[in-house]
């Protein structure tokens, strides 16, 4: 059954798409000399998806704990409470944690109902410290989700934090908010002011300015790298028409980081989006060239040169399926893990939302060194069909092993190189966080709420395995020293002496 929903925007529509339509058209911000690559984050950060820009999930530290226990206080150095429903990771910089929720358990008494929030914890002892609150989308579960509250994890540059909240607005915030005394944006009125209060620098509205319209939510966390921040905009195909309304509306944008104005932006899927576009791009320098990757909703992915949005190559990622007989849908594979780029390679896995269950999926090689469709020469290696079951999960690769998760519940071990699979670990109940690689182990989370942590090998061998009170969404975090995990309604910091 299909519930009717009041859409605002319908009428505006032609509006939105004709002006995106010339957004697409007009030609590029005058560039950059130069994108500044982007090195390793301060000792002791975590401050983006990925900990750095490749998004590669490996840590630079190597203490990753093995043994605690949450109901004794053993090894944890503190507890933070969230909102009730979590989908977002922490990230860590600068002292401080960021990690996006609902309005589940209010900080803020005289904020009520149904909320998307991102807070911001001390990283020393878990205090408080402030919110951003974002009210819900008028039209609902049809572009904002009952209760999911803000998804983005967040990317911190120096004292900047940017997220995209839950109404599709691309924000850039103060890291300190209210608590510095100073109001360092343009708004004056903000509507929660107070010193436990997000300070809002600049705020891009995706929806009203570029027409997107999301699909149930907006997901996709920020990249920055140099003065560009680079963003998935989550425009998606429309709930009750199950067609993509305005297919000119950008699917990827790069974005002045001081200023939030729109520098360049492709809409590449067009009308062949097949569900929402949750994923969040990656960068890499391939042969002395920098390029972002962004992961299409239509199962390509789409490398681009970041200072001007020139399209370098891209690659069809639904390649190995079997095409639909006569008659039959297509198949609805798309990409929501994030790609990693390592060794002049990008990796990345395909599946679909959680909502719709296990199947048959891939785990992509892609030679970065191309140009134009790569979809016949580009291929390094693939596991597809039986061989590799969805993912909504990014990798992490070094010392030439590959780790990757499927939703059904399956950690693999494979070697970078050939695709050649060294192991496969069954976790028993599904996977939705990405593997940590952190010094000689390997840490990953599932549904049922274990933690499993897995020696860094050719050779399948689990070290432990930790229970936690509720279900795991999250991506294992190692700042500082300092495991953090986020379950539904609780993020942990934990660290042995």
């Amino acid at each position: 059954m299909v519930l009717r929903r009041e859409r605002p925007l319908r009428k505006f529509r032609p509006v939105v798409a004709a002006l995106a339509a010339w957004f697409m058209t007009a030609g590029p911000a005058p560039a950059e000399p130069a994108s500044r690559p982007a090195g390793d984050p301060p000792e002791g950060d975590w401050p983006m998806w990925g900990g750095r820009p490749s998004r590669n999930m490996v840590a630079a530290e190597t203490r990753l704990p093995t043994a605690w226990d949450v109901t004794e206080r053993t090894n944890v150095r503190w507890i933070a409470n969230l909102g009730t429903q979590t989908f977002g990771n922490p990230v860590v910089s600068g002292g401080k944690v960021f990690i996006g929720t609902n309005n589940g358990r209010p900080r803020n008494p005289r904020i009520k109902g149904d909320k998307g929030v991102l807070m911001c914890f001390s990283a020393q002892d878990g205090r408080f410290l402030w919110q951003a609150v974002h009210d819900k989308l008028p039209a609902g579960d049809a572009q904002d989700w009952a209760d999911i509250g803000v998804c983005s994890t967040p990317c911190v540059t120096g004292d900047r934090v940017y997220y995209v909240s839950n109404r599709g607005e691309l924000v850039c915030a103060d890291t300190e908010g209210f608590a510095d005394g100073e109001n360092d944006g343009p708004f004056r009125d903000e509507q929660h002011a107070g010193p436990a209060d997000a300070d809002v620098v600049w705020s891009l509205d995706m929806l009203a300015v570029l027409g997107v319209i999301p699909l149930n939510a907006s997901a996709s966390s920020p990249l920055v790298v140099g003065e560009r921040v680079f963003v998935v905009t989550g425009n998606g195909v429309d709930d009750a028409e199950g067609k993509v309304t305005t297919p000119q509306a950008p699917s990827f944008i790069a974005v002045d980081r001081n200023t939030g104005k729109v520098l360049w932006g492709s809409n590449a899927p067009g009308d062949r989006i097949l569900a929402g576009q949750w994923s969040s791009p990656a960068y890499g320098v391939v042969k002395g060239e920098p390029q972002v990757c962004f992961p299409g909703g239509d199962g390509w992915v789409y490398a681009f040169a970041p200072a001007d949005g020139r399209m370098l190559w891209k690659f069809n990622c639904k390649a190995a399926e079997r095409p639909p007989e006569k008659g039959e849908p297509e198949t609805r594979n798309h990409i929501v893990a994030a790609p990693v780029y390592y060794e002049d390679r990008v990796f990345i896995a395909v599946g679909q939302d959680p909502e719709s269950g296990d199947g048959p999926g891939a785990l992509w090689a892609i030679d970065a060194t191309g140009r134009g469709d790569v979809t016949a020469t580009g291929e390094r290696w693939r596991l597809a069909g039986k061989d590799f079951g969805r993912s909504i999960s990014t990798v992490a690769v070094r010392d030439g092993l590959l780790y990757a998760v499927e939703l059904g519940g399956y950690l693999n071990c494979i070697e970078a190189a050939t695709g050649k699979r060294f192991w496969r670990h069954d976790l028993n109940a599904h996977v939705w966080g990405s593997p940590l690689l952190a010094g000689d182990k390997v840490c990953v989370t599932n549904e049922d709420g274990a933690v499993s942590i897995f020696a860094h090998g050719r050779e399948a061998r689990l070290l432990a395995t930790v229970a936690m009170p509720e279900t795991l969404y999250c991506t294992p975090v190692l700042a500082g020293g300092v495991l953090y995990l986020a379950d539904r309604s609780r993020l942990y910091a934990i660290a042995e002496p």
